[in-house]
């Protein structure tokens, strides 16, 4: 670190400064920069460096230290006023409103010296001429915080009434703290309007709106307004992260987490923030951060996690139970301080109150990866009477009465039937079902079980249902593997079953059951056919006799009106075997319509699925677009996790096809949720979060898509997902990083993207994400990387053939090489290839509309080129020197509009912009008439514009509107000036 020997080094040493993190490191340096300017023996030099040391102070988590520097500021202004210049006399009377708020975040400070010290700003700002807007807000911050809320109503009233001076707070500071209030009071509905302006960007300074996006959460959800709260965490949260002196804007955030369901993310939030749970330098922040902190570890205790392991102060490990106490207990130790200094009880109840809220909504997806930690929910206890013993005949009944009408839950009733059956005897009938049913929920695994069940059936005297169930044990061997041991059991069954049927042993209900599980194993088997032309015929006539026997006789009988939409289905199945699409769309739709007009559309749901990827393959995007929204609505609450993602996330795909960025984000949104809920986070998940994303991208909603993105990153792999979905998610994040100003992140990750297409067969993804790498590069200032960017997708792009690429990556690279010291020769040698490269290409055009494509382009670049010289004029330079390069830009850009020129009416403002950028050159090179002739000529070129123009809309008449103001003013410049 060079050593600070004048005070322009001094000067440039603060500002380099001022643009480090926050923190303790950047204060430190502070106090070594005051040391050096104390040595210069320059007044002025001590007072930017004191006024230097007090701004890191404020931001940073060590505020308590500025009150120092202030004091000596103060009173070297009393000794010797005429030692400050207009921008430190400006910047201490600045301060006074920080040093008024730190005092009240230090609850050592008497409540009485704050008062003072609000008299004595109020004494100083009235001899310097100031407004009382700033004291009035300062007097508001006393009174609320102590909680006299008549005096605070009074100040804020006097405030608003007061004029906005230099030394009002910014309009977003300003804002931010009205609406502040305005929520304190319950006016939420007011406080969200107050903050409209900072939310949507119209005001914004150092700390906006980072603190409005916080501060709006909590009143955004309790206004139910759920998708302005989510985009609001992930906005703000982005921008509140890696700021250290907002410790109360991030509780505001962790805050939010617990109220609405995302426990799991403000566990990250906490881990990422450690030293915010010791931090000492403003005790108040440190209290909002303890209450909320004490919030989330009561919800996950609440939740059966309070043994959870979770981040805390350092030195120990902290449960979730013994972090709740210990951060109540830091928060209402700090509470008391403040009353104590207040004489009031107000900080007290206010940080009770914050710790008690309950949830706002039961869960609010954010799109980030972040699951509920809960445990798995206990098993639902059998029916207990009065008498205290679990109700046999009452769980028998509902268990029998949900699987007679196929209800869900169905297996789960008669588990709890037989769970409080233990001990007790049973009929046969009784221990069959209950066998049946517990064979039913092990899948494969029941057919020993199904045995026992038709064992017990048999016994009971209900021989069609002990056939029944050996049939259903058959299915399950076939689900197992075995599927042709399976159709030999299942084939005798059905000889059985038709002659006691026949024989009016059994009734159609048990008979439909065996004919259905012979159905069932026979397209199982067509299924590993491989298109087998018997096997199929074999399939098809087994499920027509379900048809057959079923069909037209099923009364109210739901058992048996499922077996017939069923069997509608499966005829769908092995027609897509067959390769009929179209036909088994048909019958796909058919057997999903019986399901829902049978009462029981929750079994609907596997048929629209397929029937929306059907309906995909062949072309009929509405139709599949129909049935992924049929069976979102039918799965209902019965649709598990997985089938509920996959279906929102086919959804998203398919709406987002047609353009409805907006539907298919929010559709992207909750596959991402219920992938989450599924254990699917790393696969599904990431799936959803990219395509999330993307739509989130195309809304130009560039902060929320770059948090999903960078959520998504970590569990996107080549492996799983494919290295394009890689490529893709990294491209999509540089967009959005651009767009919100970090360059040299936005140009890691098109690099890093780059990097992976670079091994593909085409290069066309390569070269452009070197291309936007090179823009990214040359926005961040790295001017050599930047250029090595655009020379490697300059080399791609010629190599591709793409000469547009080409000639753009090397008037990049030319405006690149201009930045350095010495570079117009290099500039100008780069712009000058572009010319030929692009003259080159015009003359080997394949066809006219090429050729004109080509011309449009060499026009652009002899505009460029004379831009380029004309901006490498030195302002010191010889007069010679200028002229000669105004010379040589001129001639470029008279080229240009001879190009432009050429392409006729379609090129007409490229070719007045070119015009009126070579008057301008005529002007500055003294030949005002020819100047004059052009911009004339341009204001003609417009003349049949008035009220009729075409091209589009608005945005054609903008551009004459533009062109002609231009000439309009060089027209006037040269006319009235004297020659």
């Amino acid at each position: 670190m060079s050593e600070i020997t004048d005070f322009d080094a001094l000067r440039e040493a603060m500002a380099e400064n001022s643009e480090q993190p926050e923190g303790p490191a950047r204060n430190t340096r502070a106090e070594e920069l005051l040391t050096a300017a104390e040595k210069l023996n320059i007044p002025l030099a001590v007072i930017e460096a004191l006024g230097h040391q007090l701004k890191v102070y404020n931001y940073s988590s060590e505020k308590g230290k500025m009150f120092v520097p202030f004091a000596r500021l103060l009173r070297m202004w009393d000794e010797r006023p005429e030692d400050f210049d207009e921008y430190e006399t400006h910047s201490l009377h600045w301060v006074f409103k920080w040093v008024s708020s730190g005092m009240l975040d230090q609850p050592h400070i008497p409540l009485a010296s704050i008062e003072k010290w609000l008299g004595e700003m109020e004494h100083r700002y009235r001899l310097a001429g100031h407004s009382e807007r700033a004291v009035r807000s300062a007097e508001h911050s006393v009174a609320a915080h102590v909680g006299d809320v008549a005096r605070a109503e009074r100040a804020y009233a006097a405030w608003l009434a007061a004029d906005r001076d230099a030394m009002a707070d910014c309009h977003a500071c300003e804002l931010h703290g009205q609406g502040w209030w305005q929520a304190e009071q319950g006016r939420d509905a007011e406080a969200l309007e107050l903050w409209r302006p900072v939310l949507e960007g119209e005001y914004t300074c150092a700390h906006e709106p980072h603190t409005a996006l916080a501060s709006c959460l909590v009143p955004l959800v309790r206004l139910g307004r759920l998708d302005e709260a989510r985009a609001c965490h992930l906005r703000g949260f982005r921008l509140v992260r890696a700021m250290e002196s907002m410790r109360g804007a991030y509780a505001d955030h962790v805050e939010f987490c617990a109220l609405t369901g995302n426990e799991a993310r403000g566990l990250e939030l906490l881990a990422e923030r450690p030293a915010y749970f010791t931090d000492d330098g403003q005790p108040r922040s440190r209290l909002d951060f303890m209450s909320v902190v004490a919030l989330l570890m009561d919800r996950l205790t609440v939740l059966g996690l309070g043994d959870r392991q979770v981040p805390g102060p350092a030195g120990r490990e902290w449960t979730a139970r013994e972090l709740a106490a210990h951060a109540r207990e830091e928060a209402l130790a700090l509470a008391a301080r403040f009353d104590e200094r207040n004489g009031t009880a107000h900080v007290s109840e206010r940080a009770r109150a914050r710790m008690a809220q309950q949830p706002l909504v039961e869960r609010l997806p954010l799109g980030v990866r972040s699951v509920r930690p809960a445990p798995p929910p206990a098993p639902a206890a059998p029916a207990v009477p009065a008498t205290g013993q679990p109700d046999l005949p009452a769980l028998l009944a509902e268990a029998r009465r949900l699987s007679d009408h196929l209800r869900p839950n169905a297996v789960e009733a008669w588990a709890a039937a037989a769970g409080a059956a233990e001990g007790v005897e049973l009929d046969p009938r009784d221990r069959a079902e209950m066998a049946d049913h517990e064979a039913m929920a092990l899948g494969p695994e029941g057919a020993g079980l199904f045995e026992r069940a038709a064992a017990l059936y048999a016994e009971a005297g209900d021989p069609g249902e002990a056939l029944a169930a050996r049939a259903r044990g058959a299915y399950v061997r076939a689900l197992a593997g075995d599927v042709d041991g399976a159709a030999v059991a299942v084939t005798g069954l059905y000889d059985e079953a038709l002659a006691l049927y026949a024989a009016d042993g059994t009734g159609i209900r048990q008979t439909a059951s065996v004919v259905m599980s012979r159905a069932r194993i026979l397209t199982r088997r067509a299924h590993g056919g491989e298109g087998d032309g018997v096997v199929l015929a074999e399939a098809e006539v087994a499920v027509r006799e379900v048809l057959a026997l079923v069909d037209g006789r099923t009364g109210q009988d739901v058992r048996l009106a499922a077996r017939v939409a069923e069997a509608q289905a499966m005829l769908g199945e092995l027609a897509g075997l067959a390769g009929d699409l179209e036909t088994a769309a048909e019958l796909f739709a058919r057997g999903a319509a019986a399901f829902v007009a049978a009462g029981l559309p929750w079994f609907a749901v596997e048929y629209e699925a397929r029937l929306a990827s059907l309906a995909h393959h062949l072309g009929d995007v509405a139709g599949a677009e129909r049935a992924l929204r049929a069976a979102l609505e039918h799965g209902g609450a019965q649709l598990e996790a997985p089938g509920r993602a996959q279906l929102h996330l086919q959804l998203a795909e398919v709406v987002g096809g047609r353009g409805d960025a907006v539907e298919a984000a929010e559709h992207a949104l909750e596959a991402a949720h219920w992938a989450d809920e599924a254990g699917e986070s790393a696969t599904l998940g990431a799936w959803a979060r990219q395509q999330l994303g993307g739509f989130l991208l195309r809304q130009g909603r560039w902060a929320e898509a770059a948090e999903v993105l960078e959520a998504a990153l970590p569990d996107l792999t080549a492996e799983t997902h494919g290295d394009g979905a890689v490529v893709q998610t990294q491209w999509w994040l540089g967009d959005c990083l651009s767009e919100l100003g970090e360059h040299r992140a936005a140009a890691e990750r098109r690099l890093q993207a780059a990097e992976i297409a670079r091994h593909w067969p085409e290069q066309h993804d390569h070269a452009t994400l070197a291309h936007l790498a090179g823009e990214s590069l040359g926005q961040a200032g790295l001017a050599a990387e930047a250029d090595q960017a655009y020379a490697r997708a300059g080399d791609l792009w010629r190599s591709l053939g793409n000469t547009y690429g080409l000639i753009r990556s090397l008037r990049a690279r030319a405006w690149l090489a201009l930045r350095a010291e010495d570079g117009l020769d290099e500039a100008r040698g780069l712009m000058a290839e572009a010319v030929r490269e692009c003259e080159t290409a015009r003359e080997a055009a394949p066809d006219e509309e090429s050729r004109q494509q080509l011309v449009a382009e060499l026009g652009h670049t002899h505009g460029q080129f004379g831009d380029l010289l004309t901006r490498s004029a030195v302002e010191d330079a010889e007069d010679a020197s200028v002229r000669d390069l105004f010379e040589e830009a001129l001639t470029q850009v008279v080229q240009a509009v001879d190009v432009f020129t050429s392409l006729g009416d379609g090129a007409l403002h490229s070719r007045t912009g070119a015009e009126l950028a070579a008057g301008r050159l005529e002007a500055d090179l003294g030949r005002p008439a020819d100047a004059v002739a052009r911009a004339r000529a341009v204001l003609a070129a417009y003349e049949g514009y008035d009220g009729a123009v075409t091209g589009d809309g608005n945005g054609e008449a903008e551009a004459v509107r533009a062109r002609r103001a231009e000439a309009e003013q060089l027209l006037h410049l040269l006319t009235e000036r004297p020659h």
